[in-house]
């Protein structure tokens, strides 16, 4: 399993870092929108808590949903952020985000199992909410394809944060790891519940 995380890790670190790389230093619109982009995912507990379940959820589910369910989560993020740096409307956005913490929590704390097209669809349905927030918020004098590589690789960076602690709980012995995973979810989920509600 660890030579698959290191795989993923390293596919996704090309295909997110390449375009950051390309525009790092091409001006500073470019340069202000990579750093906004970067900084926007890491600086809300809602997109924290939902990325990181992402890739908790991607390692519950093993095999090719390992590599997969992240995948699918930054590439339809990218379309829900072009969306929103548009200004194309997309309905509850907030509301959205705060359910995808609730569900993907509740996900992990019940272990379900469900099949990979499915957790794909999932994730891929909470990415526009996601994409979209983050596209919105594009400062005006960032560049827009710099903005979106870092907040795809923010994304990624914690998607494989999550894949990691997945792997970690599940090195632990099985009862303990189990509870460490339940209890984890179940606190993302109540969580959620406070940002939905409005208590967080």
């Amino acid at each position: 399993m660890f030579s698959k995380i290191s795989r993923f890790s390293a596919a996704l670190a090309v295909c997110v870092l390449a375009p950051s790389l390309a525009f790092a230093h091409t001006g500073t619109g470019q340069t202000i929108g990579f750093a906004h982009g970067f900084t926007h995912p890491v600086s809300g507990l809602d997109h924290v808590l939902a990325m990181i379940l992402v890739g908790v959820l991607a390692c519950q589910l093993g095999g090719r949903a390992l590599w997969l369910v992240p995948t699918t989560f930054v590439s339809v993020m990218a379309i829900g952020g072009a969306l929103g740096m548009m200004g194309i409307s997309v309905p509850f956005v907030e509301a959205g985000i705060a359910f995808s913490v609730i569900v993907l929590g509740a996900v992990v704390a019940l272990d379900i199992r469900a099949p990979l097209a499915i957790a794909a669809g999932v994730v891929g349905l909470f990415a526009v909410f996601h994409g979209h927030a983050h596209g919105s918020e594009m400062p005006a004098a960032a560049g827009g394809v710099a903005y979106a590589a870092g907040f795809m690789l923010a994304t990624a960076t914690l998607h494989i944060a999550g894949i990691a602690l997945g792997y970690l709980l599940a090195k632990m012995s099985e009862r303990q790891g189990s509870i460490v995973m339940r209890s984890a979810g179940g606190t993302a989920a109540l969580a959620g519940i406070g940002l939905f509600t409005g208590l967080i």
